[in-house]
């Protein structure tokens, strides 16, 4: 039981550390969502929600109307009036052309990087808010829609507009400048499951490591409870990836209405759950390591094999070292006598890193398993050498009748 309710609770504990630790960080929040202002799929929703915002009109047909009638007072053939009176919506595709090459040359610059990292380092009390129900910012959160105030980045290319002599640009009206982010009616469920979340923060991973450490120190057979532990944590976290790619594709196909590019939600969502995906990539790659090691500790054929063939390879080295005068002395010898518990010891010092690893990931776990790989070799040569230098001083006894 123990063993199990271990298996359930691992993601469950990786996603409270997610929440707790990067959702609820302002740092974590901001170096996470930063890279989203360069975005394409942002930067493309962002020039077409601030092109809307500023809405610069000018109407072409009463302005080309106006030349068209003084300059057929001034002696103007009508024919030519006429055709000057058909450029008015040139002039409008002109003016919304002008605004929208502005709106991309801001979003695409470092200004708009700076008001988006700002926006949301002051938004993410409003972020909070989502999850837990407190803080206000420039995200807001009504109902289950999540919106990012660009008020200050339509400003400024309002007053780009109008610097760059488009006076119309100074009479933008003030309109809603809400650039939606996020809607969902599950919305209202999703904090009260933060909360808990939050409340339980970094201590539901240490319960969980001591209640597997329980179900593997009870079980009658324990290097097998440790390989099964290990393999059906990192099969529960397998499970909760693939939900994760399932309901991305459903959130995607079912995007109401106020969400202005899909593309942008994508990016969106793939960014927040970048740390939570990490972290179960973390947890399969870390449980198929471990019961890979409890199997090769075990009586098996191919453990066996294994060993035997590495404690072989450890001894020709060390004799050809001996012959060398390359020895170890006592050191060797200590090291023979207490291999198994150097070994053990190794493996908590690994184990504690690895627990002390600020976010680790799958990569962490493969470096980690690299490096004791190599002490763990130079321990098997330390304890050869200690193996063959008692070989050469151990005198050979002379059987009877020789």
């Amino acid at each position: 039981m123990l063993i199990v309710l271990t298996c359930v609770l691992v993601p469950v504990a990786l996603l409270t550390v997610w929440v707790h630790d990067i959702v609820l960080d302002t740092d974590r929040y901001v170096s996470t969502v930063s890279p989203l202002a360069s975005d394409p799929a942002i930067e493309d929703a962002a020039v077409k929600r601030i092109t809307e915002a500023a809405d610069v009109r000018v109407d072409g047909s009463q302005v080309t109307s106006d030349i068209a009638a003084w300059l057929q007072s001034q002696g103007l053939p009508p024919r030519a009036a006429q055709a000057l009176k058909g450029l008015g919506p040139q002039l409008d595709s002109a003016v919304d052309g002008t605004v929208e090459k502005v709106a991309t040359r801001f979003v695409r610059s470092d200004r708009f990087e700076r008001i988006w990292t700002n926006a949301n380092r002051a938004a993410h009390a409003a972020v909070v808010d989502a999850l837990t129900g407190e803080g206000r910012g420039a995200v807001g959160v009504n109902g289950g829609t999540v919106t990012l105030d660009v008020g200050e980045a339509v400003d400024q290319v309002k007053q780009t507009l109008v610097d760059a002599g488009l006076s119309p640009a100074s009479k933008i009206p003030d309109v809603d400048k809400q650039l939606v982010l996020f809607q969902s009616d599950q919305l209202e469920k999703i904090r009260e499951g933060a909360r808990l979340l939050d409340t339980l923060g970094n201590w539901l991973p240490v319960i969980v490591v001591a209640i597997g450490a329980c179900g593997v120190l009870l079980a009658h057979r324990r290097r097998r409870a440790l390989a099964r532990t290990a393999l059906g944590a990192a099969f529960a976290c397998l499970v909760v990836a693939v939900v994760l790619v399932v309901a991305r594709r459903y959130y995607l196909d079912h995007l109401p209405p106020r969400v202005q590019s899909e593309a942008a939600a994508a990016a969106v969502f793939d960014t927040l759950l970048r740390f939570l995906k990490a972290g179960l990539r973390t947890a399969i790659v870390l449980g198929v390591v471990i019961a890979l090691g409890a199997y090769l500790i075990g009586p098996g054929r191919l453990p066996r094999a294994v060993r035997g063939t590495s404690d072989r390879t450890a001894d020709s080295a060390a004799r050809w070292a001996y012959g060398h005068q390359v020895r170890t002395g006592r050191v060797g010898t200590w090291t023979q006598a207490h291999r198994r518990w150097i070994a053990l010891a190794l493996l908590l010092v690994v184990a504690l890193v690895f627990a002390l690893w600020n976010h680790p990931t799958a990569a962490t776990v493969l470096l980690l398993v690299v490096v004791l790989l190599v002490l763990l070799a130079l321990l098997a040569l330390l304890a050869a050498s200690g193996r063959v230098a008692a070989e050469r001083v151990t005198p050979h006894r002379p059987e009877r009748g020789d």
